[in-house]
């Protein structure tokens, strides 16, 4: 796996995922709604730990900074 992800692309998604959880907490979000969002949002922590986007890679993308 080669990382495709830049650090405004990892933190915009740890904030996005944060925001998820704090509106499920608050219950703002609930039912199947909420469980969607959940799922996203660990999907989002998963891959701003790893920087790697599964769904970058058939597309070439990468937001990462060139070296």
């Amino acid at each position: 796996m080669k990382k495709n992800m830049g650090t405004v692309d990892k933190v915009i998604r740890l904030l996005v995922a944060v925001v998820v959880v704090v509106l499920y907490f608050t219950h703002v979000i609930s039912g199947v709604l909420a469980i969607v969002l959940l799922a996203l949002s660990a999907i989002f922590v998963v891959t701003s730990i790893l920087s790697f986007c599964p769904l970058y890679f058939p597309f070439s993308i990468s937001t990462k900074k060139k070296e």
